[in-house]
């Protein structure tokens, strides 16, 4: 059975593992490849200037394009390369969406991309790009 936004939802809900730093995101689409989510920033998102803390961009990036992915194979995979980079600020209260998307999946590699974009005005903020290893027998 495929996995559902909900699903995810669930997960960073009640995980005890790195991914509970996520338990405020709200993945609102998953499907083909593709997964959005957003976020209102609290104080727990940002660092010590009361803006979005570039360690959690670059987790968003990890997990968002992750689930883009496991929404296109069943297929685990592994990180080989995560680049971010960091446009625009955004700070203590701002709505920010997550967009990830599978740009491309061959036979060993999966290539992703990830834009996180102020909710109300649209502006790029952090834009990311994840290479990862396909395991096991492909499908």
């Amino acid at each position: 059975m495929p996995i559902t936004a909900a699903d995810i939802n669930k997960m960073f809900r009640t995980a005890k593992y790195f991914d509970g730093v996520l338990n405020k995101v709200n993945v609102t689409a998953l499907a083909n490849g593709k997964c959005t989510a957003e976020l209102t920033l609290e104080e727990e998102h940002t660092n010590i200037m009361g803006g979005l803390h570039g360690g959690l961009s670059a987790t968003l990036v990890d997990c968002i394009s992750s689930y883009a992915l496991v929404s296109k194979t069943s297929l685990p995979h592994v990180s080989v390369q995560i680049n971010t980079e960091y446009i625009k600020g955004a700070k203590l209260g701002d709505q920010i969406e997550i967009f990830g998307n599978t740009v491309k999946m061959g036979k060993s590699l999966a290539f992703l991309e990830v834009l996180i974009k102020d909710k109300n005005t649209g502006a790029l903020l952090v834009k990311g790009s994840h290479t990862k290893f396909l395991l096991g027998p492909k499908e």
